[in-house]
């Protein structure tokens, strides 16, 4: 099959991921963007990908066929029916590296969307963007908040037996929806300058959790869709009570707290001044959910953080658009 076109912009939001009680279900994307353009050779006998990286990850990411975003663009374009090409990708990256901010399901869905867009007029179908990029991703919930925006919840199904068109049959098939978020809510995001790997903090989980921890993490998870939109709750609550409880959680953020100290001593000293505090995705971020404007308050309280130079902030609103593409 040809290209559609020649060259495809494509942007594609943060994203925060478990929001303390959904873990592995609940993400959440964020106004804060990683920018990308996909341009095709020309010249039939041009297999190469030329990578550019500037921002974030420009003195560590890859600039070859093992580029997170350039396998995932290869294999799309398989999946979707185009020949192999050349082409240049210029990344413009704003999200960190391996933070807990979801800079792999932004290079997946990335890569996905930019092969869609080469292949299919029209609009984007988010449903088969989503579907593959869960697939590659593993965890729906890292992808999910990035294709759809806003607020997700997603979770696997068994597998039905049905061969895809790439001849595959998925074991699992995964679903999401999307929800509103109160346009009150707004994210703060404290960046510090370590790095941990989500497959490092995933081993220190245990295997089996007591079934009271269970239940306790199902309370608050049911609580969270009501806490980011009040607007839902037929009964008046202190919305900012509310996220307090709901972000609760006894099934991840204990087990990793060793592998990020400095985090998780952030997260409770946000905690004990009223704020809902969280591990952002798997670490070591931290995610500060609120109800109304509190970014001096929240800076105030970290200020010590702040100012020792091994931390920064971003107050951000939530991103209810998803990735976006637009050929060229």
């Amino acid at each position: 099959m040809d290209p559609v076109t020649r060259k495809v912009h494509v942007r594609v939001p943060a994203t925060s991921a478990n929001l303390g009680s959904g873990f592995d279900t609940v993400g959440l994307a964020l106004d804060y963007h990683d920018e990308l353009e996909f341009t095709l050779s020309s010249d039939p006998l041009n297999m190469a990908a030329q990578v550019i990286i500037d921002g974030e990850g420009a003195d560590t990411l890859p600039r070859d066929e093992s580029h997170l975003v350039v396998s995932t663009f290869r294999r799309a374009c398989s999946r979707f029916g185009l020949s192999k090409t050349g082409f240049i990708l210029e990344a413009h990256n704003r999200i960190p590296q391996a933070r807990g901010m979801g800079s792999s399901a932004e290079a997946i869905v990335a890569g996905i969307a930019a092969a869609y867009a080469f292949s299919h007029e029209g609009e984007l179908d988010r449903d088969v963007i989503f579907d593959y990029a869960a697939q590659l991703e593993g965890h729906p919930d890292n992808v999910a908040p990035a294709v759809y925006g806003g607020m997700t919840v997603s979770w696997t199904q068994p597998g039905d037996g049905v061969a895809q068109p790439d001849g595959t049959t998925p074991a699992a098939l995964f679903r999401s929806v999307n929800y509103l978020v109160g346009p009150d809510v707004t994210a703060s995001v404290f960046i510090p300058d370590f790095e941990l790997s989500t497959s490092k903090a995933r081993e220190a989980l245990p295997t089996v959790v007591p079934f009271t921890d269970a239940v306790f993490n199902v309370s608050r998870a049911a609580l969270l869709i009501g806490a980011m939109n009040p607007a839902m709750l037929t009964s008046p609550r202190d919305p900012n009570e509310l996220l307090m409880e709901a972000t609760e959680d006894k099934l991840h953020q204990a087990y990793r707290g060793p592998l990020m100290e400095p985090s998780a001593r952030l997260i409770t000293l946000l905690r004990a001044n009223g704020f809902a505090a969280m591990v952002s995705g798997a670490g070591p971020c931290v995610l500060v959910l609120h109800n109304g404007d509190a970014n001096s308050a929240i800076d105030a309280v970290a200020h010590e953080q702040l100012e020792s130079g091994h931390w920064k902030v971003l107050h951000l609103a939530t991103d209810t658009q998803g990735v976006q593409v637009a050929r060229l």
